[in-house]
């Protein structure tokens, strides 16, 4: 009887073979198989091989979703190993799912098409979004359009996203919530933006507010309404007016189709209160009003809601110059004013808040008249004279040749020393220029009274009467003339250089001195009243003289005859 062979080893591995089939061309690949049993938390799948494997039944489900799994179904598994250590398959679902959903996310990102998938949990800088399998990467700034604090009610819901990059080889995929958001939104737009109009009221609720104004939502499309055009009043900042949530009315002023702007204003649909402002406001008006805002050149000061005038720094006080307007008036301060000047087009009045007060050189005027005498502190020392603090907050400016009789300028401007009480006699008064000239010699004894007449011949100050001819004594020797005194205790006065004499050889001051007497004629008082007086005046007015006593007969006299006989007759009156 024959005997059979014994199986050989290539037998074994043609049976093992024929039992398994290709197990090498499992591994890796994504693969059909039958569902044979549900164990607890794990499916049991038959994929062909020696043994069937287990896989997680969340593996089955979306996230926050139970699996809608059942024995029988077939479905699709991605083999990582034909068998492990216990004999097992070594299945994944999410594998699958994986390689199934970049095979299309390829496709669909190179079409720039929308993908939808489900935010389900959180990571640094962002969130993890499932990709029907395939795990993409939210960043934090393309959640949404604004910042979002709280993502909670986004979370485990099917939405839509746009692919912004993705890398197969290094597994990563990064999406974007907030580019469908404004994708839409742009569409939404467009379409509301047809719809409006300008100079069109519509409601809106206010979504947020800024230092320049407030973003308003006209129903899915917001406009700006700036602070400008919150109200015809001043507005500080548009929270005064405005709350988050607040349903405001509101009037389109301009639409940039271009850029897809929406200016808004609110004061438009007010009465405007520059309308008749001219009439109601008239220049030389004298109002009432609330300072509501001070700058480094003025204080603005509200006539009314929506009116409102400047009160320029030059035009805040008559006496207090170079002063910055917040030492003068206060922000809400209530004050009297008067209207300078109307612009109804340029939308300006320009207010003065010193015209509503009293102007203090008038007053002073009324009070003080020339030639009155006052008493006040030397409030600063100049290199041409003394400034006398006077009543109701005036200076009035003593010139140094008003200081003392008989003292050189200089030297009277160190006789007074600042914080020193003095009196003074008022010389001139300019309200318009808000000028006070006084002097302080005039209280000397032998001084010309202050408000004497000297218009004419025949008037007089301190005894002196024009084109009178008197004698007068140098006291002191100038490159331009002479200081001289009238009498040993009279008034002093000056003599330009060019009344010296006719002759230019005469018209030299040097050829006097200090104490020396000659005659000369008084011919005229400067604004203090100080005398003037003149050699070449007396010499021309005696030849004059001359000529019309002696000059008439026919004597045949000569020029020089004549006025050697008046200057005999001169010196024969001098003697008698």
């Amino acid at each position: 009887m024959a005997t059979s062979a014994s199986p050989t080893r290539d037998d074994f591995a043609a049976l093992l073979e024929a039992t398994l089939g290709d197990a090498d061309g499992f591994e890796g690949r994504v693969v059909k198989g039958t569902v044979t049993a549900i164990e607890n938390d794990l499916a049991v799948i038959d994929v062909g091989l020696k043994s069937e494997g287990r896989v997680p039944l969340r593996e089955f489900a979306m996230p926050g979703q139970k699996a809608d799994l059942k024995v029988g179904d077939e479905v699709e598994v991605y083999v990582d190993r034909v068998e492990n250590v216990h004999g097992e398959a070594m299945l994944s679902r999410d594998r699958a799912r994986r390689e199934a959903a970049w095979d299309k996310l390829e496709t669909e990102f190179a079409k720039t098409a929308r993908v939808e998938g489900v935010i389900f949990g959180r990571v640094k800088g962002g969130f993890t979004v499932d990709l029907n399998g395939a795990v993409a990467f939210l960043p934090g700034s393309q959640v949404d359009i604004r910042p979002v604090r709280d993502v909670t009610p986004l979370m485990d819901i099917p939405q839509p996203f746009q692919i912004l990059k993705m890398d197969r080889k290094r597994g990563n995929i990064v999406v974007s919530r907030r580019a469908i958001l404004e994708e839409t939104r742009a569409e939404q737009r467009s379409g509301l933006i047809l719809s409006l109009a300008e100079g069109q009221v519509i409601d809106g609720v206010v979504k947020n507010i800024t230092d320049y104004g407030a973003f308003v939502d006209l129903g899915g499309i917001d406009g700006l309404l700036h602070v400008t055009d919150l109200s015809y009043k001043r507005v500080g900042h548009p929270s005064e007016v405005l709350n988050i949530g607040d349903t405001v009315r509101v009037q389109i002023i301009r639409i940039n189709k271009d850029t897809q702007r929406i200016s808004l204003g609110m004061k438009q649909l007010e009465s405007d209160p520059w309308e008749g402002a001219a009439a109601k406001y008239p220049v030389g008006a004298k109002l009432s009003g609330r300072v509501t805002n001070i700058t480094e050149y003025g204080a603005f000061v509200e006539l009314e809601p929506g009116i409102e005038g400047l009160v320029h720094v030059s035009e805040m006080s008559w006496t207090k110059k170079n002063v910055h307007p917040g030492k003068i008036v206060s922000t809400s301060q209530e004050v009297d004013v008067v209207v300078l000047e109307v612009d109804p087009d340029k939308r300006r009045i320009s207010l003065g808040l010193k015209q509503a007060q009293s102007n203090p050189w008038e007053a002073f005027a009324e009070a003080h008249p020339i030639g009155s005498t006052v008493e006040g502190e030397v409030k600063n020392a100049t290199e041409f004279g003394l400034f006398i603090g006077l009543d109701n907050d005036v200076d009035g400016m003593v010139h140094m040749s008003d200081i003392a009789w008989g003292v050189s300028g200089e030297d009277a401007l160190n006789l007074h020393r600042k914080g020193e009480v003095v009196q003074a006699v008022v010389l001139d008064i300019d309200a318009e220029k808000e000028r006070i000239s006084l002097g302080m010699k005039q209280l000397e004894r032998g001084a010309p009274a202050a408000g004497g007449a000297v218009a004419s011949s025949g008037g007089g100050t301190g005894g002196l009467n024009k084109n009178a001819i008197v004698t007068v004594t140098v006291l002191e020797v100038r490159d331009a003339g002479l200081e001289v005194q009238v009498g040993d205790d009279g008034a002093t006065g000056f003599i330009k250089r060019t009344d010296l004499g006719r002759d230019r050889d005469e018209q030299r001051p040097e050829r006097f001195q200090v104490g020396q007497k000659f005659d000369a004629m008084v011919t005229g008082f400067d604004r203090s009243k100080k005398p003037t007086f003149s050699i070449k005046a007396m010499q021309i007015s005696e030849e004059k003289q001359a000529v019309a006593q002696y000059g008439s007969s026919d004597s045949g006299a000569s020029l020089g005859d004549i006025l050697g006989e008046a200057l005999k007759a001169r010196n024969a009156d001098a003697k008698k």
